[in-house]
This record gives structure tokens, sequence and C-alpha cells, in this order.
């Protein structure tokens, strides 16, 4: 079974540059325990997959390379089960006895229906390739989703209208998918990545923070929290806020308003961004105003006029 094919391997290249992967998002170790259930869920895989390997590390780091390089001449059958086991030398016995531990733990790992599935896979190797290339489709899909994802790195901004965390939780959602997908960066990539993807409104800022600070060194959430706070100055230089009449049908002598105090900026010409319908209903309500006013106007007239005849 060694001949087949784990799609667990190292980094590949892009643009000529190595990417390395990092299976557990910096390399922490979980602490031993329960082993992660995978539910059979496509959308978790992802989530379980880094679990699964920090809950291996976290118990010995040589069961993961075994579980992504094999065990290497040993024979195995359809239960991954030494066939010869009395027959090996002590090295071969530790590396069996590990094997064994490793494939106990996939096994529990998975739901019976994917363990069916792969029945015939003798080594715990061939055994969670089955399940990332079932899951994460083969390696020229992983390949084609991970150069999709390194584009969309590459043209990363921030919109104008998004604020520093939620700009921040897109470019998390993406960094997530190049780590599942083998194409990480380290932080002083993402760090540079962000400053680079600020509106031009940021652009004092952007220079302020790379002359006072070692972008190499410079962690991601420390950059994030600085633009948060710098984020606020921004926003009490915004245009004042404005206050917005919405006018309401009324049967009394005047029209009512309620009054809305709005954060959005005028238009360069003074015209404000209200609704059309808005406008209408506040033009008909003034016109009727008029009207009433005009024909209490005239009423008052007529009255006047037919009092001085009698007169």
């Amino acid at each position: 079974m060694s001949g087949e094919e784990s799609t667990s391997g190292s980094g590949t290249s892009t643009s000529g540059a190595a990417i390395p992967y990092d299976y557990g998002y910096g390399n922490k170790k979980a602490e031993s325990g329960k082993v992660p259930r995978f539910n059979g869920d496509p959308e978790e895989f992802s989530w379980w997959k880094t679990n699964f390997y920090c809950y291996v590390m976290g118990l010995d780091e040589e069961l993961w390379d075994i579980l992504e390089d094999g065990v290497g001449d040993l024979v195995l059958d359809e239960e991954g089960a030494a066939i010869d086991r009395k027959k090996h030398n002590p090295e071969q016995k530790k590396l069996y006895k590990k094997h064994h531990k490793i494939r106990g733990s996939l096994v529990t790992a998975i739901p019976k229906a994917e363990y069916m599935k792969m029945s015939n896979k003798s080594t715990a190797k061939a055994m969670f390739a089955s399940l990332c290339a079932n899951y994460e489709g083969s390696k020229k899909v992983r390949e084609a989703k991970a150069l999709m994802l390194v584009h969309q790195y590459g043209l990363f901004k921030m919109k104008e209208d998004e604020s520093i965390e939620q700009m921040y939780s897109r470019f998390r959602t993406l960094v997530s998918g190049l780590q599942i997908l083998k194409k990480s960066y380290v932080a002083s990539d993402h760090v540079s990545k962000i400053l680079r993807s600020l509106p031009a409104r940021w652009r004092p800022k952007v220079t302020a923070i790379e002359e006072a600070k070692d972008l190499n060194t410079l962690s991601v959430e420390d950059l994030v929290s600085s633009l948060k706070v710098d984020e606020i100055g921004l926003n009490e230089h915004d245009p004042a806020k404005k206050v917005k009449y919405i006018v309401l049908p009324s049967r009394g002598k005047s029209s009512k308003a309620l009054k809305v105090v709005e954060s959005e900026d005028e238009s360069p010409d003074g015209d404000s961004d209200e609704d059309p319908t808005e406008k209408m209903v506040m033009l008909s309500n003034k016109l009727e105003y008029l009207a009433r006013k005009n024909r209490k106007f005239l009423s008052k007239k007529g009255g006047y006029r037919s009092s001085k005849k009698e007169d």
C-alpha cells in the first residue's frame, strides 16, 4: 500500500516561491484527550482536520509523520495488522505499534460509513489520503482552488464602506482557505498585505505605522488593534451628522415631523439622499398645508367683504 499517494504532503510553490503549510495555524499543540470526531459534514472537514492534527501532535509528533509518510516496508493485512509481527526487529516493532495507535485514532474519529468506504485500506496513510481526497478533492482540484485563493489574496482590498473588523473578518476567511489548501504565508506577509489594502484616507496612518514599527516583528493582531484605535479618530473627523425629517401624515393644523439623526455624508450640492417617496410625501403635505392656509385666508376675506356690503 506504500504506492498509494498521500494528499497531505509538503507545500507546493506558486510563482516560483515556496509557501509553507501550517496545519496547526501557528503550530499550536493540543493537549491529549478524546479523539476529535468527524461528523461527515463536508463543510466541517477542514475544521476537523485541524483539530485532529492538533490532537495527534499533542500525543506524539511521530504519529503524524506515520500518517503522512506511511510505514515503509512493513507488510500489513487489510485490518492493518502485521502479517509477520514476531519477525520484526526492535525498530519495526516500535514503528508498528505507533502505526497501530494512529490508525486506531483515525478509525475512532470517523463515522462507520466512512470507514466502510476505505475498509480495504491497510495503512493509516492510505485511509487518511482517501478521506482527504473525498472531502478536499483531487490534487488538481486542490491546486486550482489554491491558485484562485492566491490570486484573491493578491487583489485583496478593504472596501470604502467597511470597518476594520469587517475587513479583517474577510481577510481571515481568505487566509484560512489558503492554509487548508497548503498555501500559507508568514505573519509579515499578512501585515504588509493589510496595510496595502487600506483605502487612500488611511495613507497617513499607514506611513506612521511603517515608520514607527518593524513590520517583520509586528503581529497581525497588534496591527488590527492599532487600526481599530485609529479608526475611531478617523470617524470623529467625518462630516457632522445631519438631521433628517421624516414627515408623517397629520390631520391637525400643522404637519408633524419625526426628527432622525443620521451620520450620512451630505452630497456636494447640499442635497440629501432621501428616498424619493419620502420627498413626495413631504411635498404633498406642504402643498396641502398651503392650500388649507389659502382657503382660510380667502374665507376670511370673503366674510370681511360680506360684512362691509351689509354696512
